[in-house]
């Protein structure tokens, strides 16, 4: 005999609706298993699932599971909701700055996943070899018929959008910037998309607008710089250490900008640098750095540190200065800028006076009055360490922001 038996011909003709009752119950488990190979397998999709991001990619596999299934118990059941689905996830893709590679990879793998598990049912449940492989044509086809539908959406996207590799490059420097940390192999895969080099070390700059940016503005930046400008915190990122000459060609492009430069770091703390350069513009609109275009994060890594956490700081300020309640705000603020003096000059009276402006004589006298209130706090190196620390974290000290000495002036009692 050259044909089916009977037997296998009454097999084929039963198995639609036979196969689709078995599945159904395994929807769930094997969209899941679907997600979780393809995070495994595909570095770029192993971020974390809630939100958007995750949403989009469980409704994918589970419209495709399902219809798969439904075409099965009914081979003219509409397909036309499934492919809005996968025709989504392609734009989605696409301005996610995620590849055609990385794309058609997922397909892939959801295929192999979901016939493992037909495999598996089939076996279980006696199919023949023949109908299993009529299957798994079927199952072939079925994906990429959907992968053509997400592709057809992935070039949609692209042809809409003039800013495409913009969208990337911004894409790779959030991604860069995420925490908990992407997988490094994610990173570099967008990075050879829009032929970034990707460096061991890079420099975060975060940008202060000092006049709001225009949405139409384009500011000429050097190839291999990654820019976020139009939200709410811009910020740049240069691989490798920030030369003097890149920051006077950022300062050229971008005018009527302040700008503070992270240390230079691997690429894995940029997030952290750059943490610390929006931290330093914030100390600079307060007033406790001096108000330079450029500000230098490495330069002033103590005032960073210091006011990192202002609650506690506030705490240091408040010890200090209630011993000096017995004071006027003029008298408190003499005792304070002599109080810094002496931490500074390490209680040099001349080298004091040089400081303040002020004869020897009212140095000392001034000293007394600060011995009266500190006491032997003066002559213990921790409690020094604390006073210096809660003077630093003045929001508004005299020594701050260039301001100008006062003439020296005879003795006074003051």
């Amino acid at each position: 005999m050259t044909g089916q038996s009977a037997d296998e011909a009454v097999e084929s003709t039963m198995l639609p609706s036979q196969l689709a009752q078995i599945m159904r119950p395994e929807l769930e488990s094997v969209a899941d298993e679907i997600v979780a190979e393809i995070r495994a397998l595909i570095p770029e999709y192993r971020r974390p699932l809630d939100g958007p991001y995750g949403k989009s990619i469980k409704a994918g596999v589970r419209h495709a599971v399902s219809l798969f299934v439904a075409q099965i118990a009914d081979p003219s059941a509409s397909t036309k909701h499934a492919h809005e689905v996968h025709r989504r996830l392609g734009q989605y893709e696409m301005r996610e700055g995620r590849s055609l590679d990385t794309l058609q990879a997922a397909y892939r793998v959801g295929a192999r996943v979901a016939w493992r598990r037909i495999m598996k049912i089939g076996r279980n449940s006696g199919f023949s070899s023949t109908v299993m492989s009529q299957l798994a044509d079927a199952m072939l086809g079925f994906m990429d018929e959907l992968a053509s539908v997400a592709l057809d959406g992935f070039l949609e996207a692209k042809a809409c959008s003039a800013d495409a590799l913009d969208t990337w490059r911004r894409r790779l420097l959030q991604l860069i910037l995420e925490r908990p940390a992407v997988p490094p192999e994610a990173i570099e895969e967008l990075a050879q998309l829009v032929g970034w080099p990707t460096p061991k070390t890079a420099t975060p700059v975060a940008v202060r607008p000092l006049v709001p940016l225009r949405g139409a503005q384009r500011p000429t930046l050097d190839a291999d710089v990654l820019a976020e400008l139009s939200g709410v915190e811009p910020r740049l990122l240069v691989p490798g250490v920030v030369t003097r000459e890149r920051i006077a060609a950022l300062e050229q492009a971008l005018p009527r900008c302040r700008f503070a430069v992270g240390p230079c770091v691997p690429l894995d703390s940029v997030a952290d640098s750059l943490r610390w350069a929006r931290k330093a513009l914030v100390l600079v609109d307060e007033g406790a750095l001096p108000p330079r275009r450029v500000v230098w994060v490495q330069e002033c890594l103590p005032a960073v540190l210091l006011h990192s956490d202002e609650s506690l700081a506030q705490q240091l300020r408040g010890r200090l200065l209630t011993a000096l309640d017995g004071f006027t705000a003029r008298q408190r603020e003499r005792m304070l800028e002599t109080l810094r003096a002496w931490l500074d000059a390490q209680g040099h009276v001349l080298d004091m006076a040089e400081r303040l402006s002020v004869h020897p004589q009212t140095v000392r006298y001034r000293m007394r009055q600060l011995e009266a209130v500190f006491g032997d706090r003066l002559r213990d190196p921790d409690a020094r360490f604390e006073l210096e620390l809660a003077l630093r974290a003045l929001p508004s000290a005299p020594w701050r922001n260039g301001a100008v000495p006062r003439p020296r002036t005879t003795p006074t009692p003051t």
